[in-house]
C-alpha cells in the first residue's frame, strides 16, 4: 500500500532539477511514491527526470505531449496518485532530509483533513522563514474559521500547495483538483475552496521545505500574458464565495484580496509588454465591475489612498459588453 504521494510537475528547470532530486533521494521510503509529471520540456529537463528514473525508487514518470501549465500538471499527478496521503513539490524547490516522514507523521497524529507548514524562502544566498498566517499549531480546527478577519493576512492568503499535506478523502470529495489550465494563482481557488468546505485542518511548525525565488523562468518574474490568469484566478473566487452559505461574511475578504493583488500588479505595471499592459487594464476594469458593488465599495473606503486611487480610477474606465463578459 501506498501511503504517501509526492506529486513534482517539471517545466524546464535543468538548471535546479537536480537539487531537487537529490532532495528527494533523503525522502524515500518503500510506502512512498513520485509523481513526476514533465510538462512538455524543451531543454535537458526530461533527460534529467528519465535517469531518476531508474535510480530513485518509487517514481511514476508522465510527460505531457502538450504544455498546460502548472495547474494541470498537478492535476494529473493527483490523477495517478495511489497513496492514502499527498503532498506536492516545484520542480525548481527542495527538500531537507527526512521531511517527508515527519510531515506524514504530523498528519497521522492529528487525524485531520489536511496540514499547512511553514517554509524557507531563499532568494540568491539569502533564507528567511516565511509562517502560516495562524498562531495556533498543532490544534485541530474548523477551516472555515481560519479564512478572516478581513483586513489581516490569514491561512487562505498563504496559498502554496507544496507546504502542506492532505488525506486523499480531499481527492474523493473534488477538494483537491486545481482548475485546469490556469497559468498562475492556480492556487487561489484552490485554498479557498478547501478552507470552505473541508472539514478539519490543522498547521505545524514544521521546517523542510526551501522554495526558490527569484528563478528566471518563473511566471512571477515574467511580464507576460499568463501572468493575468489571476483574473480567471479571482473571479472564481468570488463567484464561489458568493454562493457560499456564509457569503455576507466571507466577500469582503474576497474582494479586497483580489483588489490587493490586481493594484500590487498595476503599480508594477511597466514590467509588463505594452500590449499587455493594456489588456491588464482593461480586465481590470472589467473585473471591478462584475465584483458585488456595495462590498467593492467599502473595501475601497479601507485601503491606502494610494490604491484605492488606483483602482477607483480603473472602475470609472468605460469597459466594452466584451471585456465586461470576459
Amino acid at each position: 500500500m501506498v501511503k504517501l504521494s509526492v506529486i513534482v510537475p517539471f517545466y524546464n528547470v535543468q538548471q535546479y532539477a537536480p537539487d531537487t532530486l537529490k532532495s528527494l533521494r533523503a525522502n524515500t521510503r518503500e510506502d512512498f511514491e513520485f509523481i513526476f509529471v514533465d510538462d512538455c520540456s524543451t531543454d535537458e529537463t526530461p533527460d534529467i527526470l528519465a535517469r531518476a528514473e531508474r535510480e530513485l525508487p518509487g517514481v511514476v514518470h508522465v510527460r505531457h505531449k502538450k504544455n498546460g501549465g502548472l495547474a494541470t500538471a498537478r492535476n494529473t499527478g493527483i490523477d495517478k496518485a495511489r497513496g492514502e496521503y499527498l503532498t506536492f513539490l516545484d520542480g525548481d524547490d527542495w527538500l531537507a532530509p527526512d521531511y517527508f516522514p515527519r510531515l506524514l507523521a504530523a498528519i497521522e497524529e492529528l487525524g485531520c483533513d489536511f496540514v499547512r507548514t511553514d517554509h524557507v524562502v531563499c532568494t540568491a544566498k539569502a533564507r528567511s522563514i516565511a509562517r502560516v498566517p495562524q498562531g495556533r499549531r498543532g490544534v485541530v480546527m474548523n477551516p472555515r474559521d481560519a479564512i478572516l478577519p478581513a483586513d489581516r493576512s490569514t491561512s487562505v492568503d498563504y496559498a502554496y500547495a507544496w507546504a502542506g499535506i492532505y488525506h486523499r478523502r480531499l481527492v474523493d470529495q473534488g477538494l483537491l483538483h486545481f482548475t485546469d489550465g490556469l497559468r498562475t494563482a492556480e492556487d487561489r481557488p484552490w485554498i479557498w475552496k478547501l478552507h470552505r468546505e473541508a472539514e478539519s485542518f490543522a498547521t505545524v511548525g514544521l521546517l523542510g521545505v526551501f522554495y526558490r525565488r527569484g528563478v528566471a523562468s518563473s511566471l512571477t518574474q515574467i511580464g507576460d500574458v499568463r501572468q493575468l490568469d489571476f483574473i480567471r484566478a479571482f473571479d472564481q473566487v468570488i463567484e464561489e464565495t458568493a454562493a457560499d452559505r456564509d457569503a455576507d461574511k466571507l466577500l469582503p475578504k474576497a474582494v479586497r484580496t483580489y483588489c490587493a493583488i490586481m493594484a500590487h500588479h498595476l503599480g508594477s505595471i511597466e514590467r509588463f509588454e505594452p500590449a499587455v499592459a493594456r489588456k491588464l487594464r482593461s480586465l481590470s476594469s472589467a473585473a471591478l465591475k462584475r465584483m458585488p458593488q456595495d462590498v467593492l465599495a467599502d473595501v475601497m473606503d479601507s485601503m491606502d489612498p494610494q490604491r484605492a486611487s488606483r483602482l477607483r480610477r480603473l472602475r470609472r474606465r468605460p469597459t466594452s459588453a466584451r471585456t465586461v463578459a470576459a
